[in-house]
């Protein structure tokens, strides 16, 4: 792990001046390294101001997000593509312009509930539009992240096995796979296993619990997340996300179906949050070193 970061909704579901300078206030203030910022709507707020504040928190930044329906690039409509690929674009310069490297989230597709398959026409389009938008974004210095999601959140990418074959189909090399406890608890038979088979691939990853409360109080198996991690070497960002009703975007609790409190303070649940994920590292670390020394 390289950097522990934390998202911002966490902290805040608004995104004016006042709501981006307390988010990273208090992920400073709790140690965390890094802020993952949802996409952000550049006339909410001053780029160059934020850039600068990131800056003077001494944290490294990520920008997410879902497409929305009007701008699906795996659509079969033309005009709905071309406002994706568009909206891909002013994200990666958003993301450049802040300072970060990493765009994520699910960015091949509408964040939505799908009433139908993809079809082959659509996922050739979204795979088409990526693999110009990467191109671009490598030219900024953003490598691009596919969030494999649970199917009620897309119905393009929901195994690592899936965005493997999508990043080769882009024929990219700076498109990666964003992994998530939280949906792999849904849609993988075997989280470790899957996190091997990303392996090199796997460019971002959050730590998030199978109800989106308290770390290690659900039935992910973190040991065995963390033990993959290890072994793979990943030295990556990890981030860790958890939504509750006490902090709530409308649009986002919508899509994802955050319609209760998992937590009511945000602040303890960020700072055991970071405690677990770091001392699940250090736990998997000694018995890496244990084994190669045994």
């Amino acid at each position: 792990m390289k950097t522990l970061g934390i998202h911002s909704f966490v902290w805040t579901g608004g995104t004016t001046q006042e709501d981006l300078e307390g988010a990273m206030e208090k992920s400073a203030k709790l140690g965390y390294g890094l802020i993952e910022f949802p996409r952000l709507d550049p006339s909410r707020f001053d780029v160059a101001w934020l850039a600068k504040r990131l800056e003077g928190y001494k944290l490294k930044v990520v920008v997410t997000m879902g497409l929305p329906l009007d701008s699906d690039i795996s659509s079969e409509d033309a005009d709905s593509v071309k406002r994706g690929e568009q909206v891909l674009d002013d994200a990666v310069k958003v993301t450049r312009d802040l300072g970060g490297e990493k765009l994520g989230g699910i960015i091949f597709s509408a964040h939505t509930k799908y009433f139908r398959m993809p079809t082959k026409k659509g996922w050739q389009n979204s795979v088409d539009v990526m693999a110009r938008v990467a191109e671009r974004a490598k030219g900024a210095g953003v490598s691009m992240n596919l969030e494999v999601v649970n199917r009620f959140e897309s119905n393009l990418i929901n195994t690592t096995a899936q965005g493997l074959a999508y990043i080769e189909a882009t024929g990219s090399d700076n498109v990666f796979l964003h992994l998530d406890t939280f949906h792999m608890n849904i849609e993988e038979t075997d989280t470790p296993a899957a996190l091997k088979l990303a392996g090199k691939k796997l460019g971002y990853f959050h730590i998030g619990e199978n109800y989106r409360g308290y770390l290690g109080t659900g039935n992910i198996d973190f040991p065995a997340v963390f033990d993959a991690l290890v072994e793979m070497g990943y030295d990556d960002y990890v981030t860790f996300e958890s939504f509750s009703t006490e902090v709530v975007d409308e649009d986002l609790s919508i899509t994802c179906g955050i319609w209760r409190d998992t937590w009511v303070d945000n602040v303890e649940v960020a700072r055991l949050a970071k405690a677990f994920i770091e001392a699940g590292y250090d736990e998997a670390r000694r018995k890496a070193q244990i084994t190669r020394s045994a």
